[in-house]
């Protein structure tokens, strides 16, 4: 591990984990149900029938993606309130600015992909002979995927930032640790 770099294999495993939700928002957006009207002859009462349901899989599976990356990072961070205090300066600040501002885009976009995959599972069932002049088939607006993929990637930049200033102002404040405790020529009196 170089001198305030943190661990590769961290950087790789959130970069990794948000990319694979990345593609799953992606392939969800793609793979969104649609529906036409048929009309049942038997009861003249006109329905919904949709093609697929495999999106709200992807958005589901984006949605764990995503949290496990988060969760891996915060593991390791200790979410910044447990474990070594960050030493004052500049690495703290943009620490604290990564780290909030990740919270947020991680929320906004497990807000996207949880929202999306169950607005894409609702599903229009019968409806009477009344309705039928306004009558539509109930379908997941195009772009709430895609929204949650640009947060996915916002969160995925803003973890790897956090977590390069977050290990700096940690190694820092071990080195100012270090000093201030420091002994030399000092003895215990028997």
């Amino acid at each position: 591990m170089g001198e305030g770099r943190g661990s590769t294999l961290v950087h790789i495993l959130v970069v990794a984990l948000s990319l694979v939700a990345f593609g799953f928002a992606i392939a969800a957006e793609r793979r969104r149900s649609t529906g036409s009207i048929v009309k049942d002859p038997k009861t003249d009462d006109s329905y919904c029938v949709y093609n697929s349901d495999v999106a709200t899989g992807y958005g589901v599976g984006a949605f764990l993606f995503l949290l496990a990356s988060e969760s891996l990072l915060m593991g390791i961070t200790k979410c910044m309130c447990f474990g070594r205090p960050l030493a004052p300066g500049s690495n703290r600040a943009w620490s604290i600015i990564y780290f909030a501002s990740s919270w947020m885009t991680f929320l906004v976009a497990e807000a996207c992909v949880i929202a999306g995959a169950t607005k894409n599972a609702y599903h229009t069932k019968y409806r009477g002979a009344i309705y039928a002049q306004n009558f539509t088939c109930e379908t997941l607006r195009k772009g709430v995927f895609i929204a949650g993929a640009v947060f996915v990637v916002a969160t995925m930049i803003l973890n790897v930032y956090f977590y390069m200033y977050f290990v700096k102002a940690t190694t820092q404040a071990a080195k100012t640790t270090k000093r201030a405790n420091s002994t030399v020529g000092m003895t215990s009196y028997p």
